[in-house]
């Protein structure tokens, strides 16, 4: 199975999802930002849970750009997005909740 996490480089979270998944391959969001296809579907998928409201991105952006359409702001601030994304055999998955280790069969 095909596993993709989409995150940054720099998360420890999305660390140590690629460690208890072997083989995954990351797409760090900054380096290789997502299309608006792929943003849409993300918020098609998860509404508001896509976007990281705890990130201290999103508490440096005014009450103004807070207000704005999620999506330009997942465009303009790939970091506001809650991560990780694991694509995995068909199915897409956010964070690393206990939730989402088991569906994984890890744990």
């Amino acid at each position: 199975m095909t596993v993709e996490l989409w995150g940054l480089k720099t998360c420890d979270t999305c660390k140590k999802a690629l460690k208890a998944l072997p083989g995954a391959t990351l797409r760090d969001v900054r380096a290789n930002p997502l299309s608006a296809d792929e943003i849409a579907d993300l918020l098609a998928r998860f509404g508001d849970k896509a976007v990281n409201r705890a990130s201290t991105t999103w508490r440096a952006l005014s009450d103004d750009e807070r207000a704005g359409d999620p999506a330009a702001l997942l465009a303009e601030h790939p970091a506001l997005m809650k991560r990780p994304v694991i694509r995995a055999g068909g199915a897409v998955h956010l964070g690393w909740t206990p939730a989402v280790r088991a569906a994984l069969g890890i744990d």
